[in-house]
């Protein structure tokens, strides 16, 4: 396995996609709305940065609902920054039963759509040294 990305909660996506975009010459390569969620990679080489900002549904997910998804509330909760570190690996499946092997808490028992249209699932920060981990698979 090696880094895929690491995902990055904030307030405004497209402020700080131009300003790593600028700062750090690394473009901006896919950008979309996912469920609740503003999502923009920008390339790093050999691995990206997934910004992730929440964005109103007009539902109860919105500024005035009262359902939050885990970036909204994770904002609220910490603020901006590094969210998740995820791994590329070639089978998801097979690494979240390396997990469970291991005695690891899952958040997913089976990969999930993810952004990019990638198949990813999430081990829990407690079982991961305080580190939200997401293996994907593309």
């Amino acid at each position: 396995m090696n880094v895929d990305h690491a995902g990055i909660a904030t307030d405004d996506a497209d402020a700080l996609a131009d300003l790593y975009a600028d700062l750090f010459d690394a473009p901006i390569v896919h950008e979309e709305r996912f469920g609740d969620l503003h999502v923009v990679f920008l390339d790093f080489g050999d691995s990206y940065f997934e910004l992730l900002e929440p964005v109103a549904d007009g539902g109860e997910g919105d500024a005035e609902g009262t359902e939050q998804g885990p970036i909204a509330r994770y904002l609220d909760r910490s603020g901006p920054g590094i969210h998740h570190l995820a791994l590329a690996t070639g089978d998801v499946r097979a690494a979240l039963d390396r997990a469970r092997e291991h005695g690891v808490e899952r958040i997913d028992e089976e990969p999930r759509p993810g952004a990019w249209g990638h198949d990813v699932a999430f081990l829990h920060p407690g079982s991961t040294g305080g580190v939200l981990i997401e293996f994907v698979e593309h």
